[in-house]
Formats: structure tokens, sequence, C-alpha cells
């Protein structure tokens, strides 16, 4: 007969910064109904950025906690920890940039704040997820209410296409994680992920039609998550999206929709599955070389496409791919034994410096966006330098950054994911990343040498206050994590895969 567990049991206390976050946007939304009037719905984006900075309080003061909640479905590590700071920063940032923006694009709701939180919320639970089943209820939280931002700006046709599309295609990855899962369930008789780790070795040990389904299993999830952290071929839908959607939606979403994804990709392939070979002896794990070969494509072409977009949207969109083909490359060389901890750890230091650099771009290219969404082509940055010096420079940084020039901190990220790739012996998938870091550094510079070495009258009509300050927030983060990387080091070095599979 089942049981209805008790509190104590549940673990609460565990999953108190995920669950604080989703009850403030229960709250927040019935403050928003029967409290803020119609035309003060800034005080609803005040309130939330109030509700994410008490969640990254509660995570920060519980950071060194470890354990399982909710019958071994949630584990809280420093694994969880350090992304509740990358999605926590996402979610503060994106707010932030929003806060001016929807009013003066005539889509100021109350409920758009509070989807926000929600789908960080569930991004946070992508990242604790025990379980595969805790995996696919958090990608739907993460998911349905990105579907609804990008197709916030309804009197924008480009917005309810972007809407349209994120819902099919994120409707048909769903159902390829589905059926990724029903086939790991089939192999190993268990959804818990320190189950599927258990099971691993008798399904290697005794082969069978269990060894196929697995691998099989593995292949439909990672189709299902390569559509959420857009690496190809499953990022057909990330230029129209990011283009579409409103700005700050963009920007938080390159983000904390890559956050998510990676976290579920980390736990699944080096928590669970980082001992799944083909033959006993193997220290390779069965599914690296995909990974690998994704990876490389994803840099190749995410590099390439950017080249010839003269929108700024569009150019981080493909941007936005190539990156995710770098921490890729992280989680490809986590399938090597004895390189997973460094892999696990570089991954989430590539994830915190793209949060600062990537947030930061969009903030410039929602300052210079005028408010009839016009203003985001690359030659609406000519001249910014003598118009706006400061939005200038920190563009300057954010470039530099996203190219991986020492001092920044995509420098750091970059050095990390290189690392652990050649730790790995992944030799020639880190040749195509220091390619590809070059070819990229070709469009970044061509926005400086936009705004620095033609004439022109570039404005910047969205620079207000708020977006100011989560401009130069970034370029701090950016700058301080580049020039103080221990800062970072010290939180990751606590990340440990083998201590996190918690039984």
């Amino acid at each position: 007969m089942f049981q209805i567990p008790s509190f104590e049991s549940l673990n609460v206390g565990l999953a108190l910064p995920a669950i604080s976050l989703a009850f403030g946007a229960c709250v927040l939304l019935l403050l928003d109904l029967f409290f803020v009037p119609k035309d003060r719905k800034e005080i609803t984006g005040w309130l939330a950025l109030v509700g994410v900075a008490v969640s990254f309080v509660i995570n920060l003061l519980t950071f060194n906690q470890s354990g399982t909640a909710f019958m071994d479905m949630f584990v809280a590590d420093a694994f969880s920890s350090f992304l509740n700071i990358v999605i926590l920063g996402s979610a503060f940032f994106g707010i932030l940039l929003s806060l001016d923006y929807v009013k003066r694009t005539q889509i100021e709701r109350g409920e758009y704040y509070i989807l926000l939180i929600i789908s960080a919320a569930g991004m946070m639970f992508m990242g604790s997820s025990n379980d595969l089943v805790m995996v696919f209820v958090s990608l739907e939280l993460l998911s349905i209410p990105l579907y609804v931002l990008a197709a916030f700006r309804v009197q924008n046709l480009r917005s309810e296409e972007a809407g349209m599309k994120y819902l099919i295609l994120g409707a048909f990855s769903s159902a390829f994680f589905v059926y990724g899962a029903a086939l790991v369930y089939g192999a190993t008789g268990t959804t818990n992920l320190p189950a599927i780790f258990d099971a691993v070795n008798t399904i290697v040990a005794t082969g069978g039609s269990s060894l196929f389904l697995l691998l099989a299993g593995a292949g439909l999830v990672l189709v299902g998550l390569g559509f959420k952290v857009a690496v190809v071929p499953f990022h057909m839908w990330t230029p129209d999206v990011y283009e579409g959607a409103p700005t700050p939606v963009t920007a938080y979403m390159s983000v904390g929709a890559k956050a998510g994804g990676f976290a579920a990709l980390l736990r699944i392939m080096a928590f669970a599955l980082p001992a799944f070979v083909l033959r006993e002896g193997d220290t390779v794990a069965a599914w690296q070389q995909t990974f690998w070969l994704i990876a490389a494509i994803t840099l190749i072409l995410g590099n390439l496409v950017a080249i010839a977009q003269s929108n700024i949207k569009r150019m981080l969109a493909y941007s936005s791919i190539a990156h995710a083909g770098y921490i890729l490359m992280a989680v490809a060389a986590a399938g090597t034994a004895g390189i997973t901890d460094a892999a696990t750890q570089a991954a989430l230091i590539y994830l915190l410096a793209y949060m600062f650099t990537n947030l930061g771009a969009f903030g410039v290219a929602l300052a210079v966006e005028r408010d009839d969404g016009s203003g985001t082509n690359l030659e609406d940055f000519v001249g910014l330098a003598k118009s706006r010096p400061g939005l200038a420079l920190m563009m300057v940084i954010f470039m530099l950054s996203l190219t991986g020039i020492p001092l920044t901190s995509g420098f750091i990220g970059k050095w990390f994911v290189f690392k652990a790739t050649l730790d790995a012996g992944l030799i020639p998938l880190a040749i195509i990343g220091v390619l590809t870091s070059v070819i990229s550094a070709y469009y970044y510079v061509r926005v400086i040498v936009n705004m620095y070495l033609r004439d022109g009258d570039a404005t910047a009509p969205g620079a207000t206050r708020a977006v100011n300050w989560a401009i130069y927030l970034a370029a701090a983060g950016t700058l301080i994590m580049g020039i103080f990387p221990f800062i970072v080091t010290s939180l990751t070095d606590m990340v440990t895969v083998a201590a996190s599979v918690i039984r």
C-alpha cells in the first residue's frame, strides 16, 4: 500500500533555494493580481528582483549542504548550488533589463516577471534532479514559461513566430527526451540516476540487449536536451527565436536555458553514465565520441555562420550556438575516466563566465534598440563610441570576453575547457576549438570597428538607468572573474562527481 511520506522524510530544507523562488512566484502572482495597479507593474518587477535575491542568499547559506529530498528525486550538492548562482544571476539580469523595456514597448504585464522566475525555478530543479522523471518535469517547468515569453510582444509578428517555433520544436524535443528516458528505464529498471550508475556495471558485464537499449536511450536524451542547449543539428530554432523574442527574454534564455540543459546533460552523462562503456576495461564512455563530434560541428557552424549575420541578435544567436559547442567540449571530456571532475568544473566555470559576458552584450544591444524593435543591425552601432562612450567601452569588454582575450571571464572559461579537453586526450577537438575561437574574433571585432573606427550617429534610446546598471554589473563580473579567477575556482573545487552520486 502506498504510504504518504512525512514532512521530515521529504527533507524539504535541502530544496529551499528552488522552493523559495517557486513559492515567491505564487505569492507574487496574487500580489500582482490584487494589489499592484495596472499602470504600476514595475512594482511587480522590483518584487521579483527581491524574490531572486532572497533565493540567492538562501543558496549561499546552504552551499555546503548535501543530501537528497523528495524520496531521492532531488539532490543538493555543490554542483547544484553553483548552477543556482548562474541561474539566479541570469534571472536577476533578465528582470533588470526588462524593467524599462516592457514599459517602452507597451508589453508591461505583471505575469511577465512571474513567468520569468517560474522558468528560473524550473532551471534550478533541473540542476538538482536526481531522477529522469524529475528532469522531465523540470524541463517542462523551464520551457513552457519561455514559450509564452518568446511570444510576449504580441503586436510584433516576429515575436509570435518566435513563440510558435519554440513551442513546436520544444514539444518535439520533450518527446525525444521521454522516449530516451523510457529506453534507459528499460535497460536499467530504474529512473533514479544513482541507481542507473550502479546498474551500468552489470549491464556492461552481461552485455545483451540492455547495452543497446542504454546506448539508444542516451542518444535520444542527447537529442532532447540538445535542443535546449542549441547544439548542431538541433539549433534550427535559435536564430529566429532569438531575433523575434523580446530582447530581455532572448538575453535570459540564452544563458538560463543553456544552464538548465547542460545541468541535465551533466547529471545524466557525467553523474549517471560515466562508466557506460561498450567493452569491459575501456576508459572512455561509449557516448564520448558522439559528443565530441557534435561539439566540433557546433563550433564550426556556429562561428562560420555568425560571420554572415548583419543583425546583432542573430549574430549573438549563432555565437550562442558556438559557445554551446565549447561547453559541450567539457561534457565530452567528462567521458574519460579520471577527468570527469575537472571537466564538470570547467563546464560550470564556462557557464558563469558566459552569463556575465552574454547578458552584458545583450544589454548593450537592448540599449541601442528602438521602441519599435528596429535598431538591432550592426550598422546601428556605427559611431556609438562618440555618442555613448561608456556603452561602447562596455561592449568592447564583452566582445573581447566572448572572443576569449586574457583578463576577461571568457578567457578563464576557455582555459579550463581546453585544459579538460586536452587532459581527456581529445586533441583534434581542442585544435578545432582554438581555430574557431580565432575565427570568432572577426565578427566580434567587427562590432568594435563599427563603434570606434567608422563615423556615424548611433543612439541608445534604451539606455535607461536599470539597463545601465545591468550592463555595468555584467562588465564588473566579466573583469573580476578574468582577473581573480580563484574566486570562482574556490567554489567549483567543491564539485566532486563521485561524492555527488548519493546512494
